[in-house]
């Protein structure tokens, strides 16, 4: 999958905004970043979103950009145009979109972090020519997109492909969600910090193992339904968990993809490394304006 026009598109002023930075830059259609600067969220309080605009005009400084390409942490409604970012108590339904209009002068579009990323793994990553697969970030939390038929999934509400809201463990852990047993609540760096009481990065073999068994299954069973044959894996526990963990969870995902169209499905690590976020920002710029 590539982001149509992205290949002729001008370069997009990229912003991402997370639940500890807030990271901007200029990229260029063959995906270099030029002037990337960014601010701690938790730090700027009440003036966030000042001092997200103070980062964007320092960052612009002047360029003929056209366009500005968001990728914030949610839920969020369609379009973003209002985003309520889980570790952002300050913003509740808070207008992003037309504020980012307002304070730039630029066409502005929004999406989530992680669909921002599956957008640019199929543009600059792993997924250059693949039309149909999953994005799959296991971090802190445990965020997902789908890209199907060269499109991504969007859904009623522009939510689709939170893979992380799959369940895998019926009955078990309470997630933020409100459900229990799903993969975030199960297998989520904040899961494994509950459940052990110390940082992923200190996890012992078996909690490794068993993140990796549960993240096949939901990758599994979702290639079986919505018969896609590659997902791509990003994420600090993920990453940090190295070989074994993408090993393992390749063989858990192909022991639930027996379907005849499904038992080709590869697990890999993202393409992308630390400037994937603002990549995908990017993207979500060039796909709405192209």
């Amino acid at each position: 999958m590539t982001v149509p026009g992205a290949a002729h598109a001008a370069p997009c002023l990229a912003l991402d905004i997370g639940g500890t930075k807030a990271e901007a830059a200029v990229v260029t259609r063959e995906g270099i970043l030029l002037r990337r600067a960014r601010i701690d969220v938790k730090e700027s309080g009440d003036r966030l979103f000042a001092r997200i605009a103070e980062l964007l005009e320092r960052v612009r400084a002047g360029d003929d950009v056209t366009s500005l390409g968001v990728a914030c942490a949610g839920p969020m409604s369609a379009g973003g145009a209002s985003v309520s970012p889980l570790n952002i108590p300050g913003w509740r339904d808070f207008p992003l979109r037309e504020e980012l209009r307002r304070a730039t002068g630029l066409a502005v579009d929004v999406d989530g972090d992680v669909r921002a990323l599956a957008l640019a793994e199929g543009t600059f990553g792993a997924a250059r020519g693949v039309s149909n697969y999953a994005s799959l970030v296991v971090s802190t939390g445990v965020g997902g997109a789908l890209v199907m038929d060269g499109r991504l999934v969007k859904g009623d509400s522009g939510n689709a492909g939170h893979i992380g809201h799959l369940n895998v463990v019926p009955q078990g852990r309470r997630c933020s969600c409100g459900a229990r047993g799903c993969l975030e609540a199960e297998a989520s760096g904040w899961a494994i910090a509950e459940t052990t009481g110390q940082s992923p990065e200190f996890a012992d073999e078996a909690t490794r193992r068993r993140t990796a068994v549960l993240v096949g299954r939901a990758i599994g069973t979702l290639a079986s339904v919505l018969d896609f044959n590659h997902c791509y894996i990003a994420g600090s526990v993920a990453l940090g968990f190295g070989d074994e963990f993408f090993a393992t969870a390749w063989a858990s995902a192909r022991e639930l993809a027996t379907m005849v169209y499904s038992r080709s499905l590869e697990v890999r690590r993202s393409g992308l490394g630390a400037d994937g976020p603002l990549l995908g920002a990017a993207c979500v710029a060039w796909q709405a304006f192209p």
